[in-house]
């Protein structure tokens, strides 16, 4: 058996499944025993959210700024994919990570998950969107490492999907509405 072969015979969808579902809860209790959370999980976990729900395409190479392709109404968009999980939501100035401003994308979808790491919304912000935000931003150090709060983000994006309403049209909300 060549190296490697065994992870790759017999893992469909359904493993993944598993796994991701393994993933939360085996997160969920490091975080509820240590009281810290276990890096890298969260972004693993949202990049599967994402794509099934928002059915994209996840990137077998991730090194150019795109996690996803869109399909359906997001076909052939260019996507990053960010995960957050709120553990406090009292807490003010939580971030989402990095986002890779010098590289070729479309747009952003930040998946928020509960403290069992399963998402509870979905928002997905433009390109031209966030650009415009991090230069009302001015100069900052923030800025310059493509860094924003959840609450920025939650600002200029769009609600694309929730836990109770599932996937939601363009135009039946928009948070920047006045009504």
């Amino acid at each position: 058996m060549v190296d490697g072969e065994a992870g790759r015979t017999g893992v469909g969808i359904y493993s993944v499944d598993r796994l991701i579902a393994e993933a939360r809860r085996l997160a969920a209790e490091f975080r509820r025993t240590t009281g810290k959370p276990l890096p890298g999980v969260s972004g693993e976990i949202a990049e599967h959210d994402a794509a099934r729900l928002l059915d994209l395409e996840l990137c077998k190479d991730r090194s150019g700024g795109c996690d996803a392709i869109g399909r359906g109404a997001r076909a052939g968009r260019r996507i990053q994919i960010k995960g957050r999980v709120i553990f406090d939501e009292g807490k003010s100035g939580q971030r989402i990570g990095q986002l890779r401003l010098e590289q070729d994308w479309d747009s952003v979808v930040l998946v928020i998950m509960d403290e069992n790491y399963e998402a509870t919304e979905i928002y997905e912000a433009m390109r031209e969107d966030i650009l415009e935000a991090m230069e009302e931003a001015g100069g900052s150090a923030r800025r310059k490492r493509g860094a924003m709060s959840v609450a920025r983000f939650r600002i200029i994006s769009q609600l694309v999907w929730t836990r109770e309403e599932g996937e939601i049209g363009d135009a039946i909300w928009d948070n920047r509405s006045d009504g």
